[in-house]
């Protein structure tokens, strides 16, 4: 009786951990982005940025990320998550949440120093996302 309990339970872990898994792969999949009158919420995986359009001060589309240091996150075929750090600016967090490394990518620059690189898996999405934090900028600035 008490085999059958155990088997039970370790059933149940592994169930548990099968869920959890795959709800950290779901986070992870894709950039969620959230788009409100007065901010963007961008939530990737574990990372979660929210950007108020009145403090951005720079949005431009780059080829490439420089070269950075990870402090902390993960690269999975063309996927770039997480916090870095830039060698000659160590005190500085660079934010990455690259959905595709081959594409285009959108830098932002808010709060006077923090660096956001951004893009989604569909280049189209990202080229609108980019023209409305534009849009967004131009409107707070006058």
């Amino acid at each position: 009786m008490a085999q059958k309990h155990r088997k039970g339970l370790w059933n149940f872990i592994i169930v548990v951990t099968l869920l959890v898994c795959g709800m950290v792969f779901a986070m992870h999949y894709k950039n969620w982005i959230r788009e409100e009158t007065d901010q963007i919420t961008i939530l990737s995986g574990f990372y979660l940025q929210q950007i108020p359009y009145a403090e951005l001060q720079e949005v431009e589309l780059v080829p490439r990320i420089p070269e950075l240091e990870r402090i902390n996150g993960f690269s999975a075929w063309e996927k770039e998550k997480g916090i870095f750090r830039d060698s000659l600016r160590p005190n500085n967090k660079i934010y990455v949440y690259v959905d595709n490394l081959y594409d285009e990518k959108i830098r932002l620059l808010y709060k006077d120093s923090i660096e956001l690189y951004l893009n989604l898996s569909d280049s189209l999405k990202t080229r609108e996302l980019l023209q409305l934090l534009k849009e967004r900028k131009d409107v707070q600035i006058q």
